[in-house]
């Protein structure tokens, strides 16, 4: 087994705020941290996280003191955050390969890719996408609880 995990916003948005498939996030997440497997993403999860906290908060989903509690707990976090150049480049070619619009979704991928670990998700669009081919990329939705 893999000493790391790459994990996406959409799976740490469920550990945050409290949402269908929070359970499972959870129950993974914790999964991680006793068997000593780290989170790993690209720089880009803080950037998205953050900003989807905060529209939360704007829009009302959540109240603003549920907000401030997740983003402190997010900032408590313990994921490595990556930027390597290597990056970029798979990203572009993969959302290529699955014809996505964006590479946003296709860094997460990229980066599991690189470390040869699995990537998990809460994506279920993303996750529909490409895991026939990708075998490594998992659904939130399939973790045992």
């Amino acid at each position: 087994m893999n000493s790391v995990v790459c994990v996406d916003a959409s799976l740490i948005l469920r550990i945050l705020v409290p949402e269908p498939l929070t359970e499972q996030a959870l129950a993974l997440w914790a999964t991680w941290q006793q068997g000593q497997r780290a989170p790993i993403a690209p720089s880009l999860l803080a950037f998205e996280v953050t900003a989807s906290l905060r529209r939360y908060v704007y829009l009302k989903r959540i109240a603003p003191a549920q907000g401030e509690h997740a983003f402190a707990q997010f900032l408590q976090m313990e994921i490595q955050l990556s930027q390597r150049p290597a990056l970029f480049h798979l990203a572009w070619e993969l959302a290529k390969a699955f014809n996505q619009p964006r590479a946003y979704d296709t860094t997460y991928l990229a980066l599991a890719q690189l470390h040869h670990c699995d990537f998990w998700t809460a994506d279920r669009k993303l996750y529909n996408a490409v895991h026939t081919q990708l075998p490594w990329v998992k659904w939130v939705g399939d973790a045992q609880t």
